[in-house]
């Protein structure tokens, strides 16, 4: 539909999806993703269960710290590096985490397509400008509306 998508694109797109095939079963899968959804559901209750719980934030940290960085390679890849290239897209994981549901692999997959589709659907009518603007007002919608996000559980669900 007249759309240009180049190879780097291609690549980018691909990546992504293969690392977070692998991120999802490792969290889904081994002792230590299991380990980490403990850790990060209930800290104390995961230490008296015999998880060493600052050893499991360190290698979560580690994780994502290396996800992070394989991001700004690809994304090096399709654009010039500067050192506050990545906070305009850390800002809109941080969207779209909280409308998919903070805490849900899938929920922040889905916040993020969502947020892309209505963002990119915006601008197709309005100034390319009010992109930001369209994706603050979706967060504000979602905090109004459903604060725990599409995926995400609300505390009555919780117990």
């Amino acid at each position: 539909m007249g759309a240009v998508i180049t190879d780097i694109q291609i690549l980018i797109l691909i990546v992504s999806c293969l690392l977070l095939a692998i991120l999802w079963l490792f969290v889904d899968k081994t002792k230590l993703g299991k380990a980490i959804r403990a850790v990060a559901e209930d800290p104390i209750g995961a230490s008296v269960s015999g998880i060493y719980s600052e050893r499991v934030i360190l290698y979560a940290f580690g994780i994502g710290s290396a996800l992070a960085g394989m991001a700004g390679v690809l994304i090096s890849l399709e654009t010039n590096i500067e050192p506050t290239m990545g906070l305009n897209a850390i800002l809109k994981g941080i969207i779209a985490s909280i409308i998919g549901g903070i805490g849900s692999i899938p929920g922040a997959v889905l916040g993020g397509f969502l947020l892309g589709i209505v963002e990119n659907l915006g601008i197709w009518k309005i100034q390319a400008g009010w992109k930001d603007t369209i994706s603050f007002a979706i967060l504000i919608i979602f905090l109004l509306l459903r604060p725990q996000g599409i995926l995400g559980k609300s505390k009555g669900d919780r117990l």
